[in-house]
């Protein structure tokens, strides 16, 4: 291999991100045509991974490297949300059942097919929300990755949104008691912008019962729990306060 060549595939493995992965669109906007894409295939510098999408070769995928790569190179806007967004905050962790997951969220994206494949070191579960009309994302360095996360604030909010089909409301109802920390200005703004009535009158409650600070600091007359009644549980405990029927087992808990 020629010095100039040589050159152009070292520039290529730096350019990508650790235990990330390459998309040939962005690759051919960088000057590599399909022709050396394929040299390098047939050289073991990369491997294909699914159509349009390639990787190291011989180097461990990383769910959270293919997920920087996806949105830097494409331009999107996918970000770590729910518990997987509050375990990198350091807040207490959600554990499910097997393989680790790791919750994204996007308002518009649909999902692409190489986050079906199973190959990554996390299980990717998308989902779509656009309840947020001002969404709280921050950029998070994480080890070798800038990563795209919700708030804290926002991602307990998401798991709200996801009861209780993927969390329970007492698993949440945990991980809110050790939501010590978290900024009452944030909170106000996502609960006054959003029109998901069950997911704010949860919110408040949670937050009520766990007797935190800044439950104090939140102006509860200029947010909007509607008016119509909820029922979370068929023969749970009526709160008169959200209109909403809980689980008595979140009820009665102290």
């Amino acid at each position: 291999m020629s010095i100039l060549k040589e050159s152009k595939i070292n520039q290529l493995l730096f350019l990508g991100q650790k235990n990330g992965l390459y998309f040939s669109k962005w690759l051919s906007e960088q000057g590599y045509s399909p022709q050396l894409l394929k040299r390098y295939r047939s050289s073991g510098w990369l491997s294909a991974l699914d159509r349009g999408v390639m990787y190291r070769a011989r180097e461990p995928l990383s769910a959270f490297g293919a997920l920087q790569s996806y949105n830097v190179q494409m331009n999107k806007t996918f970000r770590i949300a729910a518990h997987s967004a509050l375990e990198l905050w350091n807040y207490n962790h959600y554990v499910p059942m097997g393989k680790p997951v790791l919750m994204v969220a996007s308002e518009k994206e649909s999902t692409p097919q190489w986050m079906r494949l199973g190959v990554f070191d996390r299980e990717f579960k998308v989902f779509s929300t656009k309840v947020f009309t001002v969404p709280q994302v921050t950029t998070l360095s994480y080890w070798d990755w800038n990563l795209l996360v919700s708030s804290p604030e926002q991602a307990f909010m998401e798991c709200l949104l996801l009861t209780p089909r993927h969390y329970s409301y007492m698993d949440l109802f945990y991980i809110m008691e050790q939501l010590t920390t978290l900024r009452p200005d944030v909170v106000q703004l996502l609960l006054e912008t959003t029109k998901h009535y069950r997911l704010k009158r949860l919110f408040l409650y949670m937050a009520e019962k766990a007797g935190h600070y800044w439950f104090e600091e939140i102006d509860l007359t200029a947010v909007d729990i509607g008016t119509h009644k909820l029922q979370l549980a068929k023969s749970g405990a009526y709160i008169s306060k959200y209109k909403m029927t809980i689980p008595k087992e979140l009820h009665n808990y102290e």
